[in-house]
């Protein structure tokens, strides 16, 4: 959140791969004839399934209609930052015995190859931007080798490429079993909003798929899953079969799970539609200076801005009124808190924000930690407030080196924030309201990028939300995510959405709803939130930051987010009729620009 105008501050990553420098292209062959035994084991090479039998790095493979060498499909990958579009299949092959593997490629560059043979492992390449070209190699595979990887990658930095018509002919490889019946399912750990499952591992299975009232629900590569996004106080049944290259065994016995009441996350405080916005109370800006006791009935979360630390690393938050010098109509202190009980007492709540644009705050030490919780309580025991804001913003958040999942965080200022803020939950009780309103940056950019990655070199700054998000999902209120002053980011359907307009709003709500892996690893999901947690975060106005949305664009995406209607080329893996509301930036910037976000908000719930 912003004290000034718009600034555009989405930040781009340290480093970028710096693509090799590329001989002359490869030779190209022609596919040697197959003898009359030898067949192709390769599973939909021609992608006229989809991607079925195929996994790609990151989401980064696509199946197309154009341009294709043969059928109806072909693959298109897209190589971005520190990945280069890899595509592999896993294919069950005999040992001892000779295989060509050939594709049809068009692209610069585009690789196609062959790992875990036993032998040699081969690969080869071309610059083809123009024409189909065919991409051939052999191998033998080794006296004890039974399944080989072939695959096909761009490089880093490059523009997308096409592969078509991929096989790999030799001698049949002996009929893959279908897997057995998944015994033993249980529950491990039940908490209000998921249920952790496990089972007796299959012979023959490479992955298993998880029901919830005989609807598919998660997939998992071993013998236990969470089953996440669940009602609180509620009975599921769940069963799991296991699948592998034949196909999918039948569904497990039944197990019923009942969760849990919950640590109070505070949905059932606010209304059905809940509409929150950010109250300039210690700074002015262009917007001007609005009385807590001028605010309309429509907000029913307000929170204050800011509190700010005496410095980056003290945790010492201080929040007071504008000076008077720099406000003028500023109210006293007596009447701002009399506002706020009046609030209060109308059932609207009112949040203390920390950060904001210059409200860097790193709790690197307990001590830091310590001096949050004791001067947050002091702030919120003074004015009387219900609850805290989380607005962490800039370089407040950064995970360190080697701190790779978002479940077990080992960085200081991120473990650190966690404690208190539970600390200071647990000091409040359930009737604590928590809300957090990061930026994209922090949040879905963890789709693609994770810290600084396993290489380094990435903004270490990349999904630094998510392990805080994740810790406290439980007690978390509202998750209201910046939707603006952001760069363009890649959603759920691999396609970069810019922000300013419904797609982009319904792209990334989309993804705190149905969840996402982190920086494309499978075993590492980001389960979803429920939709009463969500709510959408806006400019109020184009004075207000870059990307704001017009009231016909913001009620396009809460058509396709609530009612699945208007959603344009995205759609969303639910109908998330439960979604809390909207927020925006800023109460003031929406009085300056004659209430026209809160009316639009009023008109299209029917306040």
């Amino acid at each position: 959140m912003e004290r000034t105008g718009p600034t555009v501050r989405f930040s781009g990553f340290l480093a970028t791969c710096t693509a090799a420098v590329l001989a002359a292209g490869a030779l190209v062959a022609t596919a040697p004839a197959a003898s009359a035994a030898d067949v192709d084991v390769a599973r939909n090479g021609g992608f006229e399934a989809g991607l079925d039998g195929w996994s790609c790095s990151a989401g980064s493979g696509a199946v197309v209609s154009t341009p294709v060498h043969g059928g109806t499909k072909a693959l298109k990958g897209t190589p971005a930052g520190n990945d280069n579009a890899r595509c592999s299949q896993a294919v069950t092959v005999k040992p001892n015995s000779s295989y060509t593997l050939s594709a049809w490629v068009q692209g610069s560059p585009v690789y196609l190859g062959a790992t875990g043979t036993g032998t040699t492992d081969v690969s080869t390449w071309t610059q083809s931007t123009g024409a189909w070209k065919q991409l051939t190699t052999s191998f033998t595979t080794g006296p004890s080798t039974t399944s080989v990887s072939v695959y096909t990658h761009g490089w880093y930095g490059t523009p997308a490429h096409y592969v078509d018509d991929l096989t790999l002919v030799g001698p049949g490889g002996d009929p893959v079993v279908l897997p057995g019946v998944p015994a033993g399912l249980r529950t491990t750990a039940v908490t209000s909003s998921s249920v952790a499952l496990s089972w007796n591992a299959v012979s023959g299975a490479t992955g298993y798929n998880v029901y919830r009232g005989g609807t598919k629900v998660a997939t998992a590569t071993g013998p236990s899953a969470t089953v996440t996004g669940l009602a609180a106080s509620t009975a599921y049944s769940f069963q799991v079969t296991a699948a592998n290259e034949a196909g999918e065994s039948a569904k497990s016995a039944a197990v019923t799970a009942t969760t849990t009441a919950g640590g109070g996350g505070g949905g059932g405080q606010l209304p059905a539609r809940a509409l929150v916005g950010y109250l300039h109370s210690s700074f002015a800006n262009g917007s001007g200076y609005t009385r807590m006791a001028d605010v309309p009935a429509s907000w029913d979360v307000i929170n204050l801005a800011f509190g700010e630390p005496t410095s980056v690393t003290s945790g010492d938050i201080r929040f007071s009124l504008c000076p008077v010098a720099e406000c003028p109509n500023v109210e006293s202190e007596a009447d701002f808190k009399a506002a706020i009980k009046a609030k209060q007492a109308a059932g609207k709540k009112v949040l203390i924000s920390i950060g904001g644009q210059n409200g860097q705050v790193q709790l690197a030490s307990t001590a830091a930690r310590d001096a949050f919780v004791t001067s947050v309580s002091k702030i919120i025991d003074t004015y009387g407030l219900d609850g805290l804001d989380i607005d962490f913003e800039g370089h407040s958040l950064s995970l360190n080196t080697g701190d790779t999942d978002f479940r077990a965080p080992t960085t200081p200022v991120i473990v650190n924030l966690i404690s208190a803020v539970k600390t200071l939950k647990a000091k409040y009780g359930s009737d604590f309201v928590l809300t957090m309103a990061p930026e994209t940056f922090f949040v879905q950019l963890g789709y693609q990028f994770y810290g600084s990655g396993p290489w380094g070199g990435q903004d270490p700054r990349a999904g630094a939300y998510l392990p805080v998000i994740h810790a406290l999902r439980d007690d978390l209120t509202l998750l209201h995510v910046q939707d603006y002053n952001s760069g363009p980011i890649m959603g759920l359907d691999n396609q970069y959405h810019s922000m300013g307009g419904a797609d982009f709003h319904i792209a990334m709500t989309d993804m705190l709803l149905a969840g996402f892996p982190v920086a494309g690893n499978t075993s590492r999901v980001f389960p979803g939130l429920r939709p009463d947690q969500v709510a959408i975060g806006l400019p109020a106005s184009t004075q207000a930051g870059n990307g704001h949305t017009s009231p016909a664009e913001v009620n396009k995406a809460l058509n396709c987010l609530i009612k699945k209607t208007d959603c344009g080329s995205y759609q969303t893996h639910g109908t998330w009729s439960d979604l809390r509301g909207l927020m925006t930036w800023s109460i003031n910037w929406d009085r300056f620009n004659n209430w026209e976000f809160s009316r639009n908000f009023d008109s299209y719930f029917g306040s």
